[in-house]
Parts: structure tokens; sequence; C-alpha cells
């Protein structure tokens, strides 16, 4: 049998697989912090694995010492919202243009280019921008998430309604079916699938805007906090930060991933 036809069909052996990279990296992470602290028991760049592990009982469990709050939890409630708003923000926005613009010829004509051009622009550098005219506040910092994910995922989703059998639509004006009955029961239940794979792929860079914009101009967050101790080098505390930054977007990822398969199960919208 050749290699391309051969599937991992046993669970375990599919655990094993899954679980190999991420083994791999904290091997190599173990090694070379060894290393490190071999040569210099103070060095900061690599603390030991167990050193991360007591840091993040202690951010998890811990209250400040001033205001007895758990802070990484208000961080996190912060980010989680400013994140929330925004995706969900830009998702709305995206849906209503991507129908539009994917459905209507004249809509297709005057903002298809506009949209292109917006994508090119880099979110970040607009930041200084959004600053001066939304203030310092939590606005500001959901518009940067809104505009540096809409016009991807008005692009994508634009160009999935184009992609819809013209058969589709063509059945529909026969049966009399109006514009808005079109868009509302032949090309959204096709759209909405893709709008959820969208969103997850837009989640990295939803991330990554939210963290810039916290480690700008915030007193709380993921992102202010880890900006806040890299002057001290607490890399412990970093490091606990980044990987727990990394299981809320996997757990998200795999939420809208369930919620996607559970919702439309057909047109593989679950894979």
């Amino acid at each position: 049998m050749r290699l391309i036809n051969r599937r991992p069909t046993s669970p375990p052996l599919a655990v094993v697989l899954a679980a190999l990279p991420f083994v791999a990296v904290a091997v190599a992470y173990a090694i070379g912090s060894d290393i490190r602290l071999a040569a210099n028991p103070q060095d900061k760049l690599l603390p030991a694995p167990a050193t991360i592990l007591e840091t993040a009982i202690r951010l998890f469990t811990e209250g400040d010492r001033r205001s007895g709050d758990i802070l990484l939890w208000h961080d996190t409630w912060a980010s989680l919202r400013r994140l929330f708003f925004g995706v969900g923000i830009g998702a709305i926005i995206s849906l209503v243009a991507g129908v539009l613009i994917g459905m209507l010829p004249y809509a297709r004509r005057t903002f298809s280019d506009f949209v292109a051009v917006l994508s090119m622009v880099p979110p970040l550098a607009m930041l200084p921008i959004l600053f001066i005219v939304f203030g310092l506040g939590e606005t500001s910092k959901i518009v940067l998430i809104v505009v540096g994910i809409t016009p991807f995922l008005i692009r994508d989703l634009s160009q999935r309604v184009l992609d819809i059998p013209h058969e589709e639509i063509v059945k529909a004006q026969t049966l009399g079916a109006s514009s808005l009955v079109i868009a509302l029961r032949v090309v959204l239940p096709q759209i909405l699938p893709r709008l959820i794979a969208a969103v997850r792929l837009s989640l990295g860079s939803a991330w990554l805007f939210l963290i810039a914009a916290e480690a700008v101009a915030a007193d709380v967050g993921l992102g202010y906090r880890i900006f806040l101790v890299r002057r001290y080098l607490a890399m412990d505390i970093i490091l606990t930060y980044v990987i727990w930054i990394t299981l809320l977007a996997f757990l998200i990822d795999w939420a809208l991933k369930v919620a996607s398969r559970r919702a439309f199960p057909w047109l593989g919208a679950g894979l």
C-alpha cells in the first residue's frame, strides 16, 4: 500500500501522532533550558519547566498584594472582551458586505476594488491614527481588530457567494424569489459555514492586533502584562502568559469548529 493511502485509523495512534510535535517542542525547550542553566544558574532567558509551572500556579491562584485580585484572570477577561467584540463586529459587517458584493453587480463594481485596497493597508500602521481618533480606551483596540480582519473576511465571503452555482440562483428566481429571499434562503445558508471557517483563520491576526494595541496603551490585558514585565526579564511570567494565550486561542478555535460541525453538517463545514 502506498504511503499516501495509509491513515491513522486507531484512536490511540492518532492521539500519539498529534502529541508528538508538542512533546518534541517541550523536550527541546527542557534540553535548552538545562544547558543554559548549567552554564549560568542565574540565567533568565530559558527558565526551567518547574519554575514556569510554579509561576503559573502562583499567577492563577494568588491575588495581587495591593488589590487582592488575581491579575491573570482580570487580564484574561479584559482581553477576551475586546477580542469577542472586535471579531463579532467584524464578522457581522463582513457577512452583510460579502453578501451584497457577491450578489449585486452594482455593489461589486462599487466596492470590490475598494475592499481589495483596504486589505493591503497594514492595520498596525493605523494604530496611531486610531488612538488619535478614538482615544486610548477600549474603542480603539476593538476598532483595530475590526479594521484588521474585516477586509479579509469580506473578500473571502464575497468570493464564496460568487462560487455558488448560478443554476441555484436561476431556479430561485424562476420560483418567484426576490433578491432578499434569495439572500436569506439560498446564499446565507451556504456561506455561514464559510464565515465560521474564515473567522477561525482570522483569529491569529485578531490576537496579534489585540496584543499590539494592549502593549501600546492599556492598563489591563494579556498583552499589557507581557510588555509590563519584560523590562524585568521575567521570562517565567511571559512564557506563562504566552502559553495561556495559545491555550485560549486553541479553545476558541475548537469551539467554533464544533459549533460549525453541529450547525452545518453539510458541505464539510466541520472540517
